[in-house]
């Protein structure tokens, strides 16, 4: 255990200490506290009979554990230290009453920064987030960095620290729900995208993007941020940058930063002088979205490797589970996986923009308030057979009716109940050489816990088709 960790253990050792959120973040901090010696209560909204079994025997066997799934009574005493899940807002009732009674209210990553040794590269945005983490990873590690990846992509961080040296660089996804409590930003920052999102947990999008922007708002005068040009969100950003500010651009010439010839060269332009970095055609994943990671990734990356270790890792990385993933070909009809698309945005960057044909979309989903009047003109533009599901599925076909150029004969509407009935449907109005991708556009949250279990579920039921 490093020193930084002692510490903290010590510090918090006699404290009364209430974990909420008995989610994947939190149960590798559990163990990570309790084996230190610490006792806690163990808390979770959710009922006992709504978490699994292995969580439920985990925790009942843990004598410094006391669970307390589903009891809202913890909300009436007093504890002097919090740390919450990502899914329950800082700024939530619960929370703002216990801060106003003096508890320390924290979390896994922010407890993370704290006891970090060494640099941190932290990637957010709307889309793109997971791929652009993975890709700057992946090229670290091509040229020989030890990486510790983490944070919002699916890998507690913090159980981890007493691994991390101080040469290591830890690269780590970063939410909106983490960041906007977050005081501590990264070494170097990177937002990919900003569009409105998560409007169902933010009150509104000034919050969610005050959110976002907590990446740069701490950052020490030898940080560095990493924005995209075309997005006028992130733009924006630059005037709040304290250190190093760097532009990437798929659209726009710049005189300083990287951006795109006609010819796919990748140029990165500083004090005057132009540097060939590669070609898009080495990129191996398809779609202008990747594109965009691409150029957030090395931006971030540049001063850190080789042009040799970027492009090598373009040419190999065929892209992460559940992003516009290949399934399988039945009958000469494509099966494509986009589940990861929980946003307007993201379908209409992603799988509307990849195929110079219509394609056959299944979409919809948790309904997060977000606004779908673009997805719909993109619908009408790119679709042929449209099925919805989930309860965003009306939302989304009004503003499809509502649009002047629809016309019935052009695009076949179909509502499914659920994802079996959506998969069948797709499978029976489609023909050899047709494409399916199930991008739904929304969250999972009304039929499933998460995008993978959803993803997994459609690839699943394609696999079994006959």
């Amino acid at each position: 255990m490093t020193r930084l960790t002692e510490e903290f253990i010590d510090k918090i050792r006699n404290k009364s200490i209430m974990v909420c959120g008995l989610g994947k973040s939190n149960l590798p901090l559990l163990n990570m506290l309790t084996e230190s010696g610490i006792t806690l209560t163990a808390y979770d909204r959710r009922p006992e009979s709504k978490l699994t079994s292995s969580i439920i025997s985990n925790l009942k066997s843990n004598s410094n554990i006391v669970l307390r799934a589903g009891d809202e009574t913890v909300w009436n005493e007093i504890y002097d230290v919090i740390i919450r899940t990502p899914g329950i807002s800082f700024l939530s009732e619960n929370i703002s009453k216990m801060r106003k009674r003096g508890t320390v209210v924290t979390s896994e990553m922010e407890i993370f920064f704290e006891l970090c040794p060494c640099p941190i590269i932290g990637i957010t945005g709307s889309d793109g987030k997971t791929t652009t983490t993975t890709i700057i990873s992946k090229i670290l590690e091509q040229n020989g960095i030890k990486v510790h990846l983490g944070g919002n992509i699916g890998r507690p961080i913090l159980p981890k620290i007493d691994q991390i040296k101080k040469e290591d660089i830890a690269v780590v996804e970063l939410s909106s729900f983490q960041l906007m409590s977050m005081r501590k930003s990264p070494d170097m920052a990177v937002v990919t995208n900003i569009s409105p999102n998560h409007l169902d947990f933010h009150s509104s999008i000034d919050e969610y993007i005050e959110s976002k922007k907590q990446i740069i708002y701490h950052q020490l005068p030898f940080s560095c941020a990493v924005l995209n040009f075309d997005n006028p969100h992130t733009r924006k950003m630059s005037k709040d940058v304290r250190g190093k500010c760097i532009f990437f651009s798929r659209t726009n010439r710049l005189n300083s930063g990287f951006w795109i010839k006609e010819n796919g060269d990748i140029i990165y332009s500083f004090n005057g002088k132009d540097k060939f970095v590669m070609n898009t055609g080495s990129i191996k994943i398809p779609g202008n979205h990747n594109i965009d990671n691409y150029l957030a990734s090395i931006a971030c990356v540049y001063d850190l490797v080789s042009l040799k270790s970027i492009e090598t890792v373009a040419k190999k990385f065929s892209g992460v589970e559940h992003r516009i993933e290949f399934v399988r070909s039945l009958h000469g009809v494509s099966y494509y996986n986009d589940s990861i698309a929980s946003t307007p945005s993201r379908t209409i960057n992603g799988a509307l923009s990849l195929f110079d044909k219509k394609i056959i979309l299944i979409a919809g989903g948790y309904d997060k308030k977000v606004p779908f009047d673009s997805l719909a003109k993109e619908i009408l533009k790119k679709v042929s057979t449209l099925v919805l599901m989930g309860n965003s599925a009306p939302k989304i076909y009004k503003e499809i009716l509502n649009l002047k150029e629809y016309n019935s004969k052009l695009i076949k509407i179909i509502f499914a109940n659920n994802m079996n009935e959506a998969v069948t449907y797709a499978k029976n109005n489609s023909n050899g050489g047709d494409i399916v991708i199930f991008s739904p556009a929304c969250a999972s949250f009304d039929l499933y816990e998460n995008f993978e279990e959803r993803g997994n579920h459609f690839k699943n039921l394609v696999m079994n088709l006959r």
